[in-house]
């Protein structure tokens, strides 16, 4: 659990699968972020089953980011772990050194432009490096995603090199400073 000034981070538990399923099933939140899952209006549980099956394989996947003074859930944050060799999800046991983790963020609507998301982004990010012994952070950012593209110039990031993702889309791998 990450605790900052006006939020809570915590692994994702089957309560969250309500508001989970509204964010990643709404297309404007989730157009620059893989789209909406083809899986996930058949059962409501399944975007938080997939979220700790990610925590159980790394040692770290999304956060839940709760709202402190109402504990209301507002979006996810955390790692995610590529294979750079395909650019497809994966653990870091299978990728080895080939393993790149993620920092990637998708608040609900109704909570952007609030500060949510650089909160809790910056929380994670200095909990990776410190907690997680990660040594390199990227957030890979679609070229036409300008609210993330800012919020990751806001954090210190940089714009890196492009890479084409497993899905043919090409995006921005933004480095984070340590």
């Amino acid at each position: 659990m990450i605790e900052t000034e006006r939020l809570l981070l915590r692994k994702p538990v089957p309560e969250d699968a309500e508001p989970a399923l509204a964010l990643i099933t709404d297309p404007i939140a989730m157009e620059f972020i893989g789209g909406v899952h083809p899986d996930a209006g058949t059962e409501p549980g399944f975007v938080v089953r997939r979220w700790l099956e990610r925590w159980d394989d790394n040692g770290c996947g999304p956060f839940s980011i709760l709202r402190r003074e109402d504990g209301r859930w507002l979006g996810r944050t955390g790692l995610l772990v590529w294979d750079v060799r395909t650019w497809t999800h994966t653990t870091f046991e299978s990728a080895g050194e080939h393993a790149q983790p993620e920092l990637g963020w998708a608040l609900a609507r109704e909570h952007w432009g609030q500060g949510y998301a650089a909160e809790a982004v910056l929380a994670v990010r200095e909990w990776a490096y410190a907690e997680r012994g990660i040594e390199r952070l990227v957030s890979l950012i679609a070229p036409a995603n300008v609210r993330s593209q800012r919020l990751a110039e806001r954090l210190g990031a940089t714009p890196g090199e492009t890479v084409e993702l497993f899905d043919g889309g090409p995006h921005v791998a933004w480095e984070h400073p340590r």
